[in-house]
């Protein structure tokens, strides 16, 4: 053993890759294998996207931009979310170009987070909040939603904060959420905004789905609490930009002038080619994920339809692009053991719940980031699984 294996950062040992990425890796291997795993749209970049980016390389525009971003890309960035979602933020010192909104998060836990700090974590979520927490130091304080459908109350909330009390320092919302594609409505987010106010809580509003909002328009907390709020976002979902590596952080010059210096130590700045993509993603391309959102529509009803005809209790999703159903009880209930053996018998791959946390054990999540063929495919398969073992192991 390397003597130098015991010396890292204590913190180090209590986190694991995620879950979803070793599932992933464990069935890809399998000849055959149809995977709903990851999300990852199954669109490619708009080509005139992809023609900024290759006319930038041909002008030989691969140098730093200042550590917050291109100003020209953040100007597009502000305009953007004024036309869209009604909000207001002066790109000179409120906007922060980061690497994907993963990058976007990390630099602001980092930024907040004092050791033994509390953070409010509704659960079922996507797994990559809670490593970070932990590498600050802080403590995740999960709040099941579960209960009421995947919907965070204030009165959730409010028995949270009882419990906990000052040792609370702030929140992570994400929605449309990922895995379940629940999100709220106007009167559900200004609710959550009158007690969080209340309590005077950071509030980290990863909305990276907001642009694939089905029923209901996106309505960013920000726009009832932005002193409090910092607001992430990005094109990887948008505008199928996963590789490219975009996000934003909105946020109060204040908040801001904190968070960069974390920024600037960890990236130095975006990938300047990445940017003038996403100049034109955010102005030329600015309605880009219209289309995408109609076949996702298409394709979040078919599933939908097909899950609840074979028995699952599913989550309606209203954003996004995954479906969040609860293994029936003449099943394999351990959702890892039920996505093996799926995948191992009927070379289908689902992400089990509990890779979301506690909250989402008994659950497995479907992408439909995948051609309407490949989710017939997918439900031939599940279909075939549910007739060959229809009992509880």
């Amino acid at each position: 053993m390397n003597p130098l294996q015991e010396r890292f950062n204590d913190q180090i040992y209590k986190i694991e890759v995620s879950d979803i990425r070793k599932f992933d890796e464990r069935v890809s291997p399998i000849e055959g294998m149809l995977k709903l795993t990851l999300g990852a749209p199954d669109f490619n970049t708009p080509d005139h996207i992809k023609e900024a980016a290759i006319e930038a390389i041909n002008n030989n525009e691969s140098h730093y931009t200042g550590m917050a971003g291109a100003i020209q890309l953040r100007g597009a960035a502000s305009e953007f979310l004024k036309k869209k979602y009604s909000l207001s933020y002066d790109p000179i010192n409120e906007i922060l170009v980061t690497i994907g909104a993963t990058e976007a998060i990390s630099a602001s836990l980092l930024a907040i987070l004092n050791p033994g700090d509390k953070i409010l974590v509704p659960s079922p979520i996507f797994p990559g909040y809670e490593p970070l927490i932990t590498l600050s130091q802080a403590t995740p304080i999960f709040i099941d939603t579960s209960v009421n459908g995947f919907v965070l109350t204030p009165q959730m909330i409010e028995d949270t904060m009882i419990e906990h009390g000052s040792s609370v320092k702030a929140i992570i919302l994400n929605y449309p959420t990922n895995p379940t594609g629940v999100t709220y409505t106007r009167e559900e987010v200004k609710a959550l905004a009158e007690v969080l106010k209340k309590h005077g809580l950071f509030v980290i509003s990863d909305e990276i789905y907001s642009e694939l909002t089905y029923d209901n328009e996106h309505v960013s907390i920000a726009e009832y609490l932005r002193e409090q709020t910092i607001l992430i976002n990005g094109l990887s979902k948008s505008h199928a930009m996963t590789g490219w590596r975009i996000g934003f952080i909105f946020a109060p010059k204040e908040l801001t002038a904190q968070i960069i210096k974390v920024h600037q130590y960890l990236v130095t700045c975006a990938t300047s080619i990445s940017q003038k993509a996403a100049l034109a993603a955010l102005t030329v391309g600015i309605d880009d994920a219209l289309p995408m959102k109609k076949e996702y529509q298409k394709r979040r009803d078919y599933l939908y339809e097909e899950l609840i005809q074979l028995g699952f209790e599913v989550a309606r999703p209203n954003g996004a692009f995954y479906l969040f159903a609860k293994i029936p009880k003449e099943y394999i209930q351990n959702s890892m053991d039920f996505c093996v053996d799926l995948a191992e018998k009927n070379k289908l791959a689902l992400i089990p719940g509990s890779a979301f946390g506690d909250a989402g054990e008994g659950y497995i999540r479907l992408s439909y980031a995948a051609s309407m063929e490949n989710l017939v495919e997918a439900v031939k398969r599940l279909k075939s699984y549910t007739l060959s073992h229809s009992k509880t192991v």
